[in-house]
């Protein structure tokens, strides 16, 4: 399997890699008040790439941030000391290993 998921990184690489060299012509990006910027066309793919990245990370954590704290509270109210309480806890003894001969 891991392979395969080598294989397929490989592949999307190579794509992306393709891509970006055909896509080498400038390009221009006019903003307000007559500024210019002027690059590769890939940096502009991605530029655009990773402002979607962050727009989508920032949408979903209001909605994450409410299931975290929805969780936390119903793993408080499932029981209310384990949270806190850690002197019931039990730790095992470390399994006795046979000492080794010739070493």
């Amino acid at each position: 399997m891991r392979i395969v998921v080598w294989l397929a990184r490989a592949f999307l690489f190579f794509v992306l890699f393709a891509f970006a060299l055909n896509n080498q012509h400038d390009a221009a990006i006019r903003w307000f008040f007559g500024y210019e910027w002027r690059t590769s066309m890939v940096f502009v793919v991605l530029a655009a790439f990773a402002l979607g990245c962050v727009a989508g990370v920032l949408a979903m954590l209001p909605s994450w941030w409410r299931h975290r704290r929805v969780a936390r509270r119903r793993a408080t109210d499932d029981d209310p000391g384990a949270a806190t309480d850690t002197s019931q806890l039990v730790v095992p003894p470390p399994p006795e290993h046979p000492p080794r001969d010739g070493i």
